[in-house]
């Protein structure tokens, strides 16, 4: 499997968790309005969007950390190895599952 389609379901997995995930979007949204009220103008969709960016992004940063565990036990000095990348792609899908749900009952 090429490289590209790793990624490519890793931020499948991480945008479908910032859009899906009521939880953690509630989460990031109460954080950003009182964090960042100014630098969104005040705007709740603004704010909204930023919201799930964060979810987003903590989700693929969050998945890594076992990807990056391995690769340090494994000795890995160079490019990620398929083994470290199939981790990451399935510790993302697992931070994913509380949003899988609300993914199929709303669509795409």
């Amino acid at each position: 499997m090429e490289r590209n389609f790793y990624f490519i379901g890793i931020a499948f997995f991480g945008m479908i968790n910032g859009l899906f995930n009521q939880t953690a979007l509630l989460f990031g949204l109460i954080h950003a309005q009182i964090l960042a009220p100014a630098l969104l103008f005040g705007s709740t969709g603004l704010t909204l969007m930023f919201a799930s960016l964060m979810v987003s992004t903590a989700t693929i940063i969050l998945g890594g950390i076992p990807a990056a565990i391995y690769e340090r036990f494994a000795g890995i000095k160079d490019d990620s190895t398929p083994t470290s990348l199939w981790i990451w792609l399935a510790s993302t899908g697992v931070l994913t599952l509380p949003a899988i749900g609300n993914f199929f009952q709303f669509g795409l």
